[in-house]
């Protein structure tokens, strides 16, 4: 006999009567949870038939603030190689110093700067304060918003 293809197929009937071969519990053995009605099997993200799941059994710790600064990171190195006498937020994204700029832009004193440079950012490390004024240049912040 030929199988049959899949758009020559009858559909599969339930629950009409024992002479049908899909009556009484219609295809769904007995009892259990598949054969409930409702959400069937797997019935959130992450459900592992009742083990206990990955991110229950994972240790929790410390505290994430929804409330938390990310800020774009850039290095006295960096300002110094760029050759500017004026770096901001803006002309740090034109020179691709950063990628981005999240909640701001920070300055870290990672390096060292021979010339002057005015610096617009909305942090500043102690060490890169130190570094830019002692080379007698200027820093602004500019507030976080």
């Amino acid at each position: 006999m030929k199988a049959k293809l899949p758009h020559n197929k009858r559909k599969k009937r339930l629950g009409r009567g024992p002479g049908s071969g899909h009556g009484k519990t219609s295809t769904k053995g007995h009892k259990g949870q598949l054969a409930r009605s409702g959400q069937g099997k797997g019935w959130f993200p992450g459900f592992e038939g009742g083990q206990m799941p990955f991110i229950r059994r994972v240790p929790k710790r410390g505290f994430n603030s929804p409330f938390k600064k990310k800020f774009a990171v850039i290095n006295i190195n960096q300002i110094s190689q760029s050759g500017e006498k004026k770096i901001d937020p803006k002309k740090a994204l034109e020179l691709r110093l950063v990628s981005r700029i999240k909640d701001g832009l920070k300055v870290l004193g990672d390096g060292d700067i021979k010339s002057a440079v005015e610096v617009e950012a909305h942090a500043f490390s102690a060490s890169a304060k130190q570094k830019i004024e002692k080379v007698g240049g200027k820093i602004t912040i500019i507030q976080v918003g």
